[in-house]
């Protein structure tokens, strides 16, 4: 890495740190330069343009958040369905994940918007955590890994809606109805002919 190279890096962590206790209201040029430490011009020396620049700190964003992901299970290999949605959910819900969850709320209204490059990121956040929940997902066949990986991510994220709007009872009502297999990867009677 070279001096320019060095910065750059910098810069990222310190804007990421920003916009985890900012939200994207704090996206802006100057408060994200000022947070980096530098001129608005020197980060569009660092970056091509604004759109570069968010879309790189929001990805460094994404990969401190895998890093704290990696320890969910315990290294205990693949879980059931409810297993694992009940172990993101608790670690969703801790402190250190809060920022991470708020944003991501945020990021995603913004992107139902079609604001650039929100959506863009979104989708590949959304991308990412999908296969991450599909590698730690314990499935009978597995053709099913990924539309029930998608179930998991889209109950994951409707809960942390119901946290977000201040339901976070209904939501662990929800949890708690959950089957302890899914339908989708029990086993189907077969059809009398």
């Amino acid at each position: 890495m070279n001096v320019r190279d060095d910065r750059r890096e910098a810069a990222l962590e310190r804007m990421a740190d920003h916009l985890l206790v900012q939200g994207l209201a704090g996206a802006s040029l100057r408060p994200l330069a000022a947070a980096a430490g530098t001129s608005d011009r020197m980060l569009l020396y660092y970056f091509k343009d604004k759109d570069e620049l968010l879309t790189a700190t929001l990805g460094r964003i994404m990969e401190r958040l895998a890093r704290l992901l990696d320890g969910v299970g315990g290294g205990a290999g693949p879980m059931p369905f409810t297993a694992l949605l009940l172990e993101i959910r608790a670690v969703f819900r801790s402190p250190a994940l809060q920022p991470y969850m708020r944003l991501w709320i945020e990021l995603a209204a913004s992107a139902a918007r079609d604001e650039a490059p929100h959506r863009a990121v979104a989708g590949q956040i959304a991308d990412g955590f999908l296969a991450w929940t599909a590698s730690r997902l314990q499935v009978e066949q597995e053709a099913g890994r990924i539309p029930l990986a998608a179930l998991l991510l889209a109950t994951v994220d409707g809960l942390a809606l119901l946290d977000a709007v201040g339901r976070s009872a209904i939501a662990d009502d929800a949890a708690a109805a959950l089957p302890l297999r899914p339908a989708s990867t029990a086993r189907r009677p077969k059809r009398p002919r």
